[in-house]
């Protein structure tokens, strides 16, 4: 039997994709970012972002079907995101997914964000053949999760307690005065820094965590070590250094996301580490997590950043490995849920 051919969207925040896959193979990758239009805001708008996806389904899914040489009528299955993200957004990718599946008589997958931002990897770097753990660091998540099988058997193992990473660099960003969104520009600037003139904190790294947050991330006193430390030097007349102020930060983050990932793959005796979500671009997180994985000899997978941000073809990636296993389809009901739980993979 030939691979499953899926088709797959995505709407949960500012990037509406379609991806189609089959089993492996990445067939189409389409993506429309409407980040230019929160801008101004210095943040995701919810009402803007569904508007955007609204506007950008139709024409997006045309450029998959044209990258492809296919369409709608020739895959297997529709796959589409149904959580965790924006519920308005949602709603735009699910509503399109079922009017889909109905019109050609499709099996329609409602399945989990952050999984397909763990099976995207696959395109790019082979099946899973064993255990893996999981890092997925982006504006909205920063997750630890353990891997047992992409399609049914994941396990959270820590999360943020307050700020995800890229909310933290959004914020910090704006102190700097650079612009939205954050995570590029203070990576930019941090590269003619010096990483170590601030001793900012690492959150939940003193021995009284260890127990209850092994695993867990906080960066909210991050955020505001770095506002403190910029309100000291306007109040003493100094001018910031931007740059020294940024590759602080950003160790501080990375620091702390590094160490804490590489003693969770060794608590859990896992040699393989996937690095996904739209912070998995910053070049200071590539060198640590490689540097400090090789060291406890931990092989390193980071998909192209293409398929780190939120896209199509990651949800059709997991589409075609919930396909392959013979899971049922969702039913044409499905809702949408915010904070759906990376435990629950098909919806």
């Amino acid at each position: 039997m030939s691979e499953p051919l899926v088709l797959g969207i995505e709407s949960s925040c500012d990037e509406t994709g379609v991806g189609i896959v089959r089993g492996t193979e990445l067939l189409a990758h389409a993506v429309a970012s409407s980040v230019e239009e929160h801008v101004r805001f210095g943040g995701v708008v919810p009402e803007v972002a569904s508007r955007a996806h609204l506007e950008a389904m139709v024409p997006t899914l045309e450029q998959a079907y044209a990258q492809a040489g296919l369409d709608v009528r020739d895959v297997d299955a529709i796959a589409v995101t149904c959580g965790p993200g924006l519920s308005g957004a949602l709603l735009v990718g699910v509503a399109a997914a079922k009017a889909l599946a109905v019109a050609h008589d499709k099996p329609l997958y409602g399945l989990n964000h952050l999984a397909a931002h763990v099976a995207v990897d696959q395109l790019e770097h082979g099946r899973f053949d064993r255990r893996v753990a999981a890092l997925l660091v982006s504006g909205g998540h920063t997750e630890i999760l353990l891997v047992d099988d992409i399609a049914s058997d994941i396990t959270m193992l820590g999360t943020t307690i307050d700020d995800a990473a890229g909310e933290a660099f959004d914020k910090v960003a704006r102190l700097l005065g650079l612009p939205y969104p954050g995570g590029p520009h203070v990576d930019r600037v941090a590269r003619e820094g010096d990483g170590t003139a601030i001793a900012f904190p690492r959150g939940l790294t003193a021995a009284k965590d260890a127990e209850r947050y092994r695993y867990d991330f906080s960066f909210s006193g991050l955020k505001s070590a770095v506002s403190r430390h910029v309100q000291h030097e306007q109040r003493m007349g100094r001018q910031i250094d931007v740059a020294d102020v940024a590759a602080s930060f950003q160790d501080a983050v990375v620091d702390v996301l590094t160490r804490k990932t590489v003693q969770a793959c060794r608590d859990h005796d896992v040699d393989t580490l996937v690095v996904g979500g739209g912070v998995a671009a910053n070049g200071r997180l590539r060198e640590m997590v490689l540097s400090r994985a090789e060291a406890a000899g931990i092989e390193v997978r980071i998909p192209r950043p293409g398929l780190c941000t939120d896209n199509g073809a990651m949800v059709a990636a997991l589409g075609a490995e919930v396909v392959a296993r013979g899971v049922a389809p969702s039913s044409l009901d499905l809702p949408v849920d915010s904070s759906l739980p990376v435990t629950r993979i098909v919806a």
